[in-house]
Order: structure tokens, then C-alpha cells, then sequence
């Protein structure tokens, strides 16, 4: 599948200069602005794939929502997919899989996130009291229901936070790197190391990301770059932070953290028939992917077997890559996944039979990663992919893989040629 154009929006700390976009804003900047790069008439597009983990409950599949708002034909269909982190792959890949297929021949496909507009929840004996009073007639019977409310009635639910807990092992997502960071000897030390370098290494590219990105207005003032990514990061200041996820014995904090982001990405996929019937050169070509289980609670580790299942479809290998991207969920996360792909004794932890070749932290995320650029959940899986094409960009011919850990205990990993 050949890949014309992408785009996205800076992404943003939520509760900063994106919070009032809502998530389908923000997706349909994205679109228009990718239509506008590529003069495409939106009339050729044969559906509408994006990604988006916390869906609003005003946009029920808001693919459709920013499709029509972006001035997509209401005879283009849409549709939205989830798969928690990897939502914005799974957008590209089951574009693939229709191309493959012989269901259409060119998708406007990415990812979407508003995690500043996340809602606060009613715990659900509140929502019953609520019920009853909407139920309620006469005069006593509303006072009944009214008085039966109680302070706690009226402490909410946060649903990012229960949006970051795993249901089945109970633990949220920082909880699991913790357990990484055990098992795979990863000290405080080595996590602020690789936030700081994250930080560094965004700051050196980012006049180079600029071209990834479409800015958006607000108030009057154009947003044109990434708000996550730290000039002054330094060791001293990340060794100051407390863990957060286990108090006593923790090393996950804030720091070595992926933030809490808003954004959108949108990409131009289609066949070899499609970019000849329309005029469009292709940038890039996804060779093949893979998606693979693991165990929730080590979800981070989702890159190294995800990595070796597509390995085996291309028959490519580590060392055929000119860039790695391994998203950056935590510090812990990440690093465990290089030890588990290249150190033989770690390769076995991870249930490989042998090392995938070798790989190590200062391998992977050249322009930096999530730790400073941020994780808007439905949107970084396309982001990656992005993110491999530029790097690419002066070596036609070149490959790379794009790879995420995913909640609830699965991996993505994608191979990309740049054209």
C-alpha cells in the first residue's frame, strides 16, 4: 500500500493551547489541511478510517463526524477504530487490508485525541438516583429522590483515569512499567536518562517536525509546535520528581512519562492504481505489519514480539532498518523493550527463543519520542509512521519500523519504505 501525504496538529499538554478544540476540531483541521496539500477531489475517496480510544459521547463514530465536517461528500463512508494505543495504525493497516481485499483503492485514514476533554463521570448509584428523579410525578415523590442524594453522589469518576487502567489486571498503565522496570533491571537512573534524551533529541529536530505539522489558529494566534517538548530538561530536574505509581520502592514518575496529549494525524493512503489515476506520488509504501497478545500486565513489552511476527512476514530484520521507532510510553517501557529484542538473557524473559538483533536506546526515536512529544492515544500509532517517513526523507529506498505497546496487553509493529 503507497502512502501519499500526511499531516498533523501540534500536539499539546492537555489542558493547554488545544483543550477547547474538541477531538472532532481537531480531526477535521487535519483532513482539510491534508486535502488542501494534495488538491485531491474528496469525491475519489473510498472511506474515511480513524482512530479514537476515548470517543465523545456528542460524536458517536466521529471518523463520520470529522469526515462530513471536513467537507468530505456525504457519499464518502466513514468509519471509526479502536484498538487503545494502536488505534492510529489500525487505521492505516485496515485501509491495507481493504486495498488488499479489492474493496477500494484510496482511504483518508489517522487518529484523533482530546484528552483535555475527556468527561467526569457520575458513579453509577448516582446516575440511579438521577433516573429516579426524571421518573418522578408527583411533588413527593421528587422530594424522595432528591433527598436521597449524598455527598459522594457528587464525586465524580475520572474517565481518563479509568480509561488507563487495565479491567483485567486491574493495574494502570504505570503500574505496568513498574513491573518492567523490576523485571528487566531498569534503574531510576537509566528512565531520567532517557527522558532528558528524549527531550534533547526533540528539541535538536524540531524546526524538522514543522513539516509534519499543520497549524491551527486559536484566538487569533497560530499554534505551530509541540508544547510537551522540555528545552531545559535536565537530570537534575527529573531526579527531583517523585514516583507517582508506587510510592515506596517506585521509579515511573511523571518525567519518565509519555504526556498526556491532545492531537489528530491524517494520512493519504492507496493502491499503485489509485496514485496513477489521480495524479499522486507516493512518499512511502507500508511493506506489511503485525499485531500480537501479550500479558496485560507487562503490556509494554507489546514491540518485541509484534516486532519478530512481522520480521518473519518480510523476512527483513533489526538490521535492515534505517530507523526504529518504539513509542515511548515510559521511559521503563521502552527500554525494556531494547533489552528484551537484543540481550540474550532478557530476549528469553520475553519469551523469544533468540535476540532479534541489536538494539539499543540510543537505536530507537532519533527525533525523540513520547516522552516529549506526547501520547494522544488514538493518534500516535499514525504519528509513528509519520514520523518514520521523515526521517527518511533523504534516503529513498531506506526502511523503518513503527511500533507501540498497547493497553491491555498487545503490540503493533509496522515495516515503511520511503519512496
Amino acid at each position: 500500500m503507497l502512502i501519499f501525504a500526511h499531516t498533523r496538529t501540534p500536539f499539546s499538554k492537555m489542558g493547554t493551547e488545544l483543550h477547547s478544540f474538541s477531538a472532532s476540531d481537531l480531526g477535521a483541521h487535519v483532513v482539510k489541511m491534508l486535502l488542501t496539500q494534495v488538491e485531491l477531489d474528496p469525491h475519489h475517496i473510498d472511506e474515511v478510517i480513524m482512530g479514537c480510544v476515548g470517543q465523545p459521547a456528542d460524536s458517536a463514530n466521529i471518523a463520520r463526524v470529522i469526515a462530513l465536517r471536513a467537507g468530505i461528500p456525504q457519499e464518502v463512508p466513514a468509519v471509526t477504530v479502536h484498538r487503545n494505543c494502536a488505534s492510529g495504525m489500525e487505521s492505516i493497516t485496515s485501509a491495507m487490508d481493504r486495498i488488499r481485499a479489492k474493496r477500494g483503492d484510496l482511504y483518508l485514514v489517522g487518529g484523533v485525541e482530546s484528552m483535555s476533554q475527556y468527561p467526569l463521570l457520575y458513579r453509577p448509584q448516582a446516575a440511579h438516583k438521577f433516573e429516579a428523579l426524571m421518573r418522578s410525578k408527583s411533588f413527593m415523590q421528587k422530594w424522595n429522590a432528591m433527598t436521597s442524594f449524598r455527598a459522594k453522589d457528587f464525586s465524580p469518576l475520572i474517565s481518563l483515569k479509568l480509561g488507563l487502567t487495565d479491567p483485567v489486571s486491574g493495574l494502570n498503565m504505570g503500574e505496568t512499567a513498574e513491573i518492567l522496570a523490576q523485571d528487566y533491571q531498569i534503574s531510576r537512573e537509566e528512565q531520567d536518562a532517557f527522558a532528558n534524551h528524549s527531550h534533547h533529541k526533540a528539541v535538536s529536530f524540531q524546526e524538522l517536525r514543522h513539516q509534519e505539522i499543520s497549524p491551527l489558529l486559536h484566538e487569533g494566534s497560530p499554534i505551530k509546535k509541540d508544547n510537551g517538548v522540555r528545552t531545559n530538561s535536565s537530570i537534575e530536574k527529573l531526579s527531583a520528581l517523585r514516583p507517582i505509581f508506587a510510592k515506596s520502592a517506585g521509579t515511573v514518575t511523571a518525567g519518565n512519562s509519555s504526556q498526556v496529549t491532545d492531537g489528530a494525524v491524517a494520512l493519504l493512503v492507496g493502491s499503485e492504481e489509485a496514485g496513477k489515476k489521480y495524479g499522486l506520488t507516493p512518499i512511502g509504501r507500508l511493506i506489511d505489519y503485525a499485531y500480537t497478545g501479550c500479558d496485560p500486565k507487562r503490556m509494554g513489552l507489546g514491540p518485541v514480539k509484534a516486532i519478530q511476527a512481522v520480521n518473519k512476514r518480510t523476512h527483513y530484520g533489526i538490521e535492515d532498518a534505517s530507523v526504529i521507532e518504539i513509542n515511548e510510553a515510559f521511559a521503563a517501557q521502552a527500554l525494556a523493550c531494547c533489552k528484551a529484542i537484543s540481550d540474550p538473557h532478557f530476549a528469553k524473559k520475553a519469551g523469544l527463543e533468540a535476540p532479534l538483533g541489536e538494539l539499543s536506546a540510543s537505536n530507537i526515536n532519533a527525533w525523540g519520542g513520547g516522552i516529549a512529544l506526547g501520547h494522544p492515544v488514538g493518534a500516535t500509532g499514525a504519528r509513528l509512521v509519520q514520523t518514520v517517513l521523515e526521517q527518511l526523507k533523504d534516503q529513498p529506498g531506506k526502511k523503518g519500523i513503527a511500533s507501540l505497546c498497547v493497553g491491555g496487553g498487545q503490540g503493533a509493529a509496522l515495516w515503511i519504505e520511503r519512496l
